[in-house]
C-alpha cells in the first residue's frame, strides 16, 4: 500500500460518496413531501383519502426495497418512461421511504391535543388550513427523533442503488475490493468511515433541531 494506492482510495471514495450524498439529498426531498402529504390523508375527515394513505403505507412498507427498485428500473422503461438510472433509484428510494415518513406524521399528528384543531376551525380555518397552520408544525416537533431514524435508514439503503450500477459508495467498494484485493479491510473501513460521518452528521443536525424547537417550546 504505497502512496498511489491512498490518492486512488480517496478519489474513489470521494466520487462514490459525492453519488450517494445526491441520491440520499433528493430521495429526502421527495420522501418528506410525499409521506407529509400521506401523512395529511391518513387523518382526514374523508374515507377515501383515508383509505389510500393506509393503502399506500401497507404496500409499500412491506414491499422489500430490492422489489421495488426492480418494479422502477426494468418496469419505468415498459410504459415508456425512461429517466436515468440515477432518477430511477431516486423514484425507488423516495416512494420507499415516503411510507416509513408518512407514520411518522401520522404519529406526530396524534401526539397535538384534539382542542388545537378544534380551536383553530372556531376561527375559520378549514381541515387544510387547520393542519397546515396548527397541527403538522407542532407534529412535527415531536417526531424529530423517529424522522431521524427514517433519514438514517434512507442513508444506508442508497447502497442497493449498487446492485443497478449506480456508482455511489457501495459500487466503488466492489471496484476497489476487484481492483486491490490485498487492501480489503482498508477498503471496508474507508467505506465504513464515510457511512458513519453521514449519520452523525444526520444525528447531529436532529439533536440541534430538537433541542432549539425544546427551547422555543
Amino acid at each position: 500500500m504505497g502512496p498511489e494506492y491512498f490518492s486512488e482510495l480517496i478519489s474513489r471514495l470521494v466520487d462514490g460518496f459525492v453519488v450517494t450524498l445526491q441520491l440520499l439529498g433528493w430521495s429526502l426531498l421527495f420522501s418528506t413531501v410525499i409521506g407529509t402529504a400521506l401523512g395529511a390523508m391518513r387523518v382526514s375527515p374523508l374515507a377515501p383519502l383515508r383509505a389510500f394513505g393506509t393503502a399506500y403505507v401497507n404496500i409499500f412498507r412491506n414491499m422489500p426495497l430490492v422489489v421495488l427498485f426492480l418494479i422502477v428500473v426494468v418496469g419505468l422503461p415498459g410504459i415508456g418512461f425512461l429517466p436515468s438510472f440515477f432518477w430511477r433509484a431516486v423514484i425507488a428510494l423516495s416512494l420507499y421511504t415516503a411510507a416509513f415518513v408518512c407514520e411518522c406524521v401520522r404519529s406526530g399528528v396524534n401526539t397535538v391535543e384534539a382542542g388545537q384543531a378544534e380551536a383553530a376551525r372556531s376561527i375559520g380555518m378549514d381541515f387544510g388550513q387547520s393542519l397546515r397552520f396548527v397541527v403538522l408544525p407542532q407534529a412535527f416537533r415531536a417526531v424529530i427523533p423517529p424522522l431521524a431514524s427514517v433519514y438514517i435508514a434512507l442513508t444506508k439503503n442508497t447502497s442497493v442503488a449498487a446492485v443497478f450500477g449506480i456508482t455511489e459508495a457501495t459500487y466503488q467498494l466492489s471496484n476497489l475490493i476487484r481492483d486491490f484485493p490485498g487492501s480489503l479491510w482498508v477498503n471496508f473501513i474507508g467505506i465504513a468511515l464515510g457511512y458513519i460521518l453521514i449519520v452523525a452528521v444526520i444525528s447531529a443536525i436532529a439533536n440541534m433541531f430538537e433541542r432549539r424547537v425544546g427551547v422555543a417550546a
